[in-house]
Formats: C-alpha cells, sequence, structure tokens
C-alpha cells in the first residue's frame, strides 16, 4: 500500500468519512498547515488524542484517523479564522515526525474508500433510528438520500457521530473495517443509552 506524508491535526473527537468538521484556527502551525492544504488543494489528517491536548505541546494521535478537505473558509466574531471540512477515508499512521513549528507530520497508508452495502436485514431499525434522528437534528445530513440510509457504511458512521459515545469508543468503531460489525457494536450499545437518556 503507498505511503505518503499527512501533516495531522490531532484532537479531542474522532472524525468519521462523510461527516463535516468545523474547527477554529489560531495556533501558527495549524495556520500553516490551513496554508499548505490550501495552496495544494490536499487533504490533512484528523486524529484523537491519546495523550495531551489540543494546544499547546504536541500531542499523541491515535494512530487510525480521518483525512479531512477544506470545503469553506470564514472570520469568526472574535476575527479568528473558521475553517469547514469534510471527513473523507482513513488512514493509518506508520511513524510520525515533528516540524520545528510543533505541527506533527504523519507517514501514512490510504485506507481504501468504503464501497456502499447495503443495511443488513438485523440492522434495518439502526437505519430507522438513524432518519428519525437525521429529522429532528437536521444540519449537514437533512437531506439525507435514500441510497445513503441504505448503505451501513454510511449509516453506521453517522449513528457511531450523533450517539452519545465517548471518543474511545467512536474511536474502536472508526477502526472496524466491517460495517456489519460497527452496526452490531452500536445496537449492543443502545441500551445503554435508553438507561442515561
Amino acid at each position: 500500500m503507498p505511503k505518503r506524508d499527512l501533516p495531522l491535526f490531532p484532537l479531542s473527537m474522532v472524525l468519521f468519512p462523510g461527516a463535516e468538521l468545523r474547527l477554529r484556527i489560531f495556533e501558527t502551525r495549524y495556520l500553516d498547515l490551513i496554508k499548505q492544504c490550501s495552496r495544494e488543494s490536499s487533504p490533512f489528517g484528523v486524529s484523537l488524542i491519546l495523550a495531551g491536548a489540543e494546544a499547546g505541546s504536541p500531542a499523541l494521535p491515535a494512530a487510525v484517523g480521518t483525512m479531512a478537505r477544506i470545503v469553506d473558509f470564514y472570520t469568526l466574531p472574535d476575527g479568528l479564522l473558521g475553517i469547514c471540512c469534510r471527513g473523507e477515508q482513513r488512514f493509518r499512521v506508520r511513524q510520525t515526525r515533528l516540524r520545528d513549528n510543533g505541527l506533527i507530520i504523519g507517514e501514512v497508508e490510504d485506507s481504501t474508500w468504503f464501497e456502499p452495502e447495503p443495511v443488513p436485514a438485523q440492522h434495518g431499525l439502526l437505519a430507522q433510528l438513524l432518519e428519525r434522528l437525521l429529522e429532528h437534528v437536521g444540519g449537514p445530513y437533512a437531506d439525507a438520500s435514500k441510497a445513503q440510509l441504505d448503505d451501513a457504511h454510511w449509516v453506521s458512521f453517522r449513528l457511531a457521530e450523533l450517539l452519545p459515545f465517548e471518543p474511545r469508543e467512536q474511536q474502536a468503531l472508526l477502526e472496524l473495517d466491517d460495517a456489519s460489525a460497527r452496526l452490531d457494536r452500536i445496537l449492543e450499545a443502545l441500551p445503554q443509552f435508553q438507561s442515561e437518556g
């Protein structure tokens, strides 16, 4: 599998393929990252922080993350730069190095794109649950197509994103290759969410 360098943006949250992410950019290393990605029309990598914090000293990122592509820029009320990104394919970090400005560069392997596959019959309830959730949440998924709601990967990633999973649980769901296994895990977790609610 081909390897390439990818600038990393460790966060205290998980970005899933197909998800929208809005970021407030203020540290020099990330302003440089945004400039480079804009100039080259290239993505950057979002990884869950395993140790450390989002600002300050470089954090330890998870080995599996999601590529993010910038789709919009805007100015925030405080004058800082805001960006809107969309999650693309997953990647796996083989090794990292640190630039002088504190930016982490990962040598990564791209994961293959997930081909759409039908939601298994035993998970039909989860597709219905997602449809109801989207009716209430709206946002970027308000106009989800029937094809998306019939795709096991899309349904499992949206539920992993929208249900109240802890970040480490979301990371485990992101790392699963099999959509049916991801839906199984989500189904197992539903009673826990009902008792919390």
